[in-house]
């Protein structure tokens, strides 16, 4: 996709991409903060940000949750489902959910089959604490002997809505000028 070759490109809050080589592709861009992604865009379908919509997440655990909403969106935002399933119709492949309570139980499948979305807080899979006595045999056979990094080099700054934030850009300030981290107390 980023390479170009693509005639139309949907990005749904993608910013920390290298948008350059996407060419003549139209670019939809569907966010709550816009930023490079919005910048680049052809169209831009305005989404509610995470405060503002109730929303189904999967954690980096695979544990499935939910959240309410706090406020309600600003403007013409709409809940990134509603957008996709407006988007659905117009396009000729209507989705076939018309609430969010619908969307989820299609994804819970019929009689509850997904593992993953049946159960809130749990991790997903039937065997539980059972699977961490499996050997995973498509592991690397070698470790390596590079030092962990943090995948951001600045974690106050790792989206639209912290880059927008003057509080989380003297946050970051404020921990770039530290010298020496500190211990817990």
């Amino acid at each position: 996709i980023l390479s170009g070759g693509m005639d139309t490109v949907v990005l749904l809050g993608a910013d920390e991409l290298d948008l350059s080589g996407l060419g003549d592709a139209k670019v939809i861009y569907i966010g709550s903060h816009g930023d490079a992604g919005a910048a680049r865009a052809d169209i831009i379908l305005p989404s509610a940000a995470y405060t503002e919509m109730s929303a189904t997440f999967v954690n980096t655990e695979g544990r499935v949750q939910m959240t309410s909403r706090a406020v309600q969106p600003k403007g013409e935002a709409r809940e990134g489902w509603a957008i996709f399933r407006a988007l659905s119709e117009v396009v000729g492949k209507k989705l076939p959910y018309d609430t969010a309570d619908a969307l989820r139980a299609e994804l819970r499948g019929p009689e509850g089959e997904s593992t993953t979305f049946s159960g809130l807080g749990f991790a997903p899979g039937a065997m539980g604490a059972e699977a961490l006595k499996t050997p995973i045999t498509t592991a690397p056979t070698t470790l390596t002997t590079a030092t962990f990094r943090p995948v951001f080099d600045d974690f106050y700054m790792t989206n639209p809505i912290a880059r927008a934030s003057k509080t989380m850009a003297e946050c970051s300030a404020l921990a770039s000028a530290l010298d020496t981290p500190v211990a817990a107390e």
